[in-house]
């Protein structure tokens, strides 16, 4: 829980929120153009495409992963196909700023679930960490006014958001518990990432399925769709998802769930750079909280 961190654990656990941040920009860009669950399942289709010249064998009958197929298939929900559902339903039905706040609840989901369900004990630095993290994504939402943060309303839509952030804790825990993995299998990250597409398209094309039974699908395909496709696909979902599973090896995810936070502040200044606004003080008062939690939360006793 107390892990040191090296500067490559540094740059893989904060790759992962800068690509994300990234997918969140295009998501904005593309959404008149695609629905949520349609845009997901062509995301990781394309993500299985690209990875099935580097593990195929991995889905052919007799590999090992289909003796641990139930594992594989519960990954994949907590991450590829439910985490990332709840998240598009979340911003459906409630607003970005909602969402981004109760995302920032994602280091406490962490500490709860380790504790709940591995056994793990919580530090008072830990909290402490989890605390200036969360205080630097607020400080991030709220551009340093507090009325903003004033005049937030819950809505229902929300809990889709909450219930995203614990999946995506408990994925995180079962990353660094390989109890029933094939080591093959957990050895390769290729083919420990393409065995959970696999199972995660299943449950994307489920949602999907729902998503157009119910009249919410749309689809326009253009060479600017394209080119988003292949961003999301190669850069937030195979190197992105790379990088994290790797962090959390060597770090925790406890620790890796304070990183997680850094998301709303790359999205900021993405979507700051985009409308050609430069960033303002705030962002570097939250970056300097973000990663005072993270240094906290990792510091050894």
């Amino acid at each position: 829980m107390h892990a040191k961190l090296s500067p490559s654990t540094i740059l893989l656990l904060t790759l992962s929120p800068l690509l994300w941040a990234g997918n969140a920009v295009v998501g904005r860009l593309v959404a008149p153009l695609v629905s949520p669950m349609t845009l997901n399942l062509l995301r990781w289709s394309i993500a299985l495409v690209l990875l099935l010249p580097l593990a195929a064998p991995v889905l052919r009958r007799g590999s090992g992963l289909w003796p641990s197929w139930p594992r594989f298939a519960v990954l994949a929900l907590l991450s590829i196909g439910g985490y990332n559902a709840l998240l598009y339903l979340s911003l459906n039905t409630s607003t970005p700023i909602n969402v981004t706040l109760v995302g920032a609840s994602t280091p406490v989901w962490m500490l709860l679930m380790g504790r709940l369900f591995f056994g793990i004990r919580i530090s008072g630095k830990q909290w402490l960490g989890a605390l200036l993290s969360i205080s630097g994504v607020l400080l991030v939402l709220s551009r340093g006014q507090l009325d903003v943060l004033l005049h937030v309303r819950l809505v229902p839509g929300d809990l889709y958001m909450l219930l995203a952030s614990a999946a995506w804790a408990y994925y995180s825990w079962m990353l660094v518990h390989p109890t029933t993995e094939p080591p093959g299998i957990r050895r390769d990250w290729s083919a420990f990432l393409l065995a959970q597409i696999a199972f995660g398209l299943i449950w994307s094309a489920l949602f999907t399925g729902a998503e157009w039974s119910m009249g919410l699908g749309r689809l326009d395909l253009s060479w600017g769709l394209a080119l988003a496709l292949l961003f999301i696909a190669v850069g937030p979902a195979l190197f992105a998802y790379r990088a994290y599973g790797a962090g959390v090896a060597r770090a925790g995810p406890a620790v890796a769930g304070f990183f997680v936070n850094l998301t709303p502040l790359f999205t900021a200044v993405l979507s700051s750079a985009f409308l050609g606004e430069l960033p303002h003080l705030y962002h570097a008062l939250a970056f300097m909280l973000i990663v005072g939690g993270i240094w906290v939360s990792a510091s050894r006793r």
